[in-house]
């Protein structure tokens, strides 16, 4: 069957594309009046057929996307609140994987799922680590480029950020729950609710997720926002009196966080 069997659409109309596209994601919107069958009948179940597919699709997105959100609510939850997801923040791109930035601020809102104030950093840990799996590749700083800057210069030293790099925040042991759920194990419970920071990179082209150790975060997103790793040092331990800056140090260089090590206008490059 062809395609003009089934629907016919208008066109050469400019404004067509706009009134075909709005109600595709919201049932309670008619079917466009320039949408029409074979005969010029009208296709409210053509429509309605096409309509309830592209739902679909991206719910089966957003569920490949986040299949330890999926885990932890069930299918049957997980699906409903993709659907009210999908109707309040449609896709902007035809590339699927780009969908679902705006899903973990949806699930911190959504009335349901209150019970799981967690679920939305669980959220935020998947989508951050597709971001790091499409993230263009780059070279990573090694510890022999640290040993070229000589140890005076070293609370000046600073860092460019990996684009596969990312670093989250969360009130809730978040990396724990995101472990456990996104493999196919029993889960156990979880006795303490306690923060937990994360960073996500992608050495050697597989992405990891590190459990950051208290003042891990502030230390990294300091560097990241252009800090000198003295002024690094400092914010972390703030937060944390007893944090190990050279674990820390070796623990960013191990995960290719970063691609480029500087002093002021004097840059030390990975090979």
């Amino acid at each position: 069957m062809r395609p003009a069997d089934v629907l016919s659409i208008g066109r050469g109309d400019p404004s067509f594309a706009s009134s075909f596209s709005k109600p595709l994601l919201d049932p309670e919107q008619q079917t466009p009046a320039s949408v029409v069958g074979p005969h010029g009948k009208a296709a409210d179940k053509r429509y309605n057929v096409y309509r309830n597919n592209v739902t679909v699709s991206l719910i089966e997105a957003l569920a490949a996307i986040f299949p330890a959100t999926q885990r932890i609510t069930g299918p049957d939850f997980f699906r409903a609140m993709a659907r009210f997801h999908i109707r309040e923040t449609p896709p902007t791109s035809p590339l699927l994987f780009e969908y679902g930035h705006d899903f973990p601020a949806f699930i911190d809102a959504y009335e349901y799922a209150q019970s799981m104030p967690w679920l939305g950093d669980v959220a935020r840990l998947e989508r951050a680590w597709l971001d790091a799996y499409h993230a263009t590749d780059c070279p990573v700083i090694s510890a022999d480029d640290l040993a070229c800057v000589a140890s005076g210069a070293l609370p000046e030293l600073r860092f460019r950020v990996h684009p596969a790099t990312r670093i989250l925040s969360s009130r809730f042991p978040a990396v724990m729950i995101f472990a456990a759920n996104r493999g196919s194990d029993p889960v156990e419970r979880i006795e303490h609710i306690v923060p937990e920071d994360a960073l996500i990179t992608r050495p050697e082209l597989e992405v990891v997720v590190r459990l950051l150790p208290p003042g891990g975060a502030a230390f990294l997103l300091c560097l990241a926002d252009g800090g000198a790793l003295g002024a690094a040092a400092a914010t972390a331990l703030d937060v944390n009196s007893a944090f190990d800056l050279a674990g820390m140090v070796t623990e960013m260089i191990e995960a290719g966080a970063f691609t480029e090590v500087y002093v002021e206008n004097s840059h030390v490059e990975n090979d």
